[in-house]
């Protein structure tokens, strides 16, 4: 039987522990759920360390056990919630191997999801980390991309920060490109936006229109496939970048790199420039099938009109 997600990070997080003596921190970790059945249930003792509210200071606490050697996992049950504790991450965990030559590896899992839960906590917030020297970012949506991410960190030493989200936990299924040397238009989604990438493309495909999909795992560093840049090059009217978090951060800048790699024309979707609040009218969601199709007829009608 296939495993979720979220089995695999659990499975994970738990050898993890056992295996090289390692420790869990979060706040909540052990409240009903368990982060989404994510976390596994173990004990203080056990190295599962419950942190108080105190966010702005957390991200301190973390980083000295990184600075030990321990490789700790940091859980962010809320992506928002970097903007109070990724302070002492991002000034000196990062930065630590490159001035001193003392590696602070930690594996931070920022949590994103979105949906009636106000202006701070939801959605994606790895535009946060992006701009910092010494980081890694990943944002794996599928059992196996999960694996990868945990691989490369084990690997290396590195501050990795994996921008997961909760729509991806009950996934068991690998999210494939489809590319080739005849289409309309590109899709690179991120983060959720892959899954209404899927969708939107069998719709459009459905009218007629030619839509490929380039899933972007690594965030940073950004690595343009061959077979992504020859789909581009190649195709009639460039692509378009999707994004969990506000398009004045990762999607404008992944965007920028192919549009110089490719010479193509780019555009980017992502949250709205508003804050969020706490109801269905006043939300602020990740694009949407329906907001994607739209995009797209508007890109490749007006411009095939030219």
């Amino acid at each position: 039987m296939e495993k979720t997600v979220r089995e695999i990070i659990k499975e994970t997080s738990r050898d993890h522990i056992k295996k090289n003596n390692s420790l869990i921190f979060g706040q909540c970790l052990s409240a009903v759920g368990w982060v989404g059945g994510t976390v596994p249930e173990l004990t203080e003792k056990e190295g599962l360390i419950e942190l108080s509210m105190a966010d702005v200071a957390n991200g301190g606490i973390v980083a000295g056990a990184g600075l030990s050697n321990r490789r700790p996992i940091y859980v962010i049950r809320y992506q928002g919630f970097n903007w109070f504790n990724a302070s002492i991450i991002l000034n000196y965990a990062c930065k630590s191997k490159e001035i001193w030559n003392v590696p602070c590896p930690i594996f931070i899992r920022g949590i994103a999801m979105e949906g009636s839960i106000g202006p701070v906590a939801g959605s994606s917030q790895h535009s946060i980390y992006f701009k910092m020297p010494g980081i890694k970012i990943i944002s794996p949506m599928t059992p196996n991309e999960y694996l990868i991410a945990y691989k490369d960190f084990m690997k290396n030493d590195d501050v990795m920060y994996v921008s997961e989200h909760r729509g991806s936990y009950s996934n068991t299924k690998e999210l494939n490109d489809h590319l080739d040397d005849n289409l309309d238009l590109i899709l690179f989604p991120i983060s959720i936006t892959r899954f209404e990438a899927q969708k939107a493309k069998i719709e459009l495909e459905k009218e007629g229109y030619k839509i490929g999909i380039a899933n972007i795992l690594w965030i940073k560093p950004f690595l343009i496939k061959k077979e992504w840049e020859k789909a581009v090059i190649k195709s009639k009217f460039g692509g378009v970048v999707l994004d969990d978090d506000y398009t004045d951060g990762v999607a404008s800048n992944l965007a920028y790199q192919l549009i110089k790699r490719t010479k193509k024309n780019f555009e980017v979707m992502g949250l709205k420039d508003r804050s969020a609040g706490f109801s269905k009218t006043t939300d602020n969601l990740p694009p949407s099938k329906e907001e994607i199709i739209k995009k797209c007829k508007e890109i490749i009608d007006k411009k095939g009109k030219l």
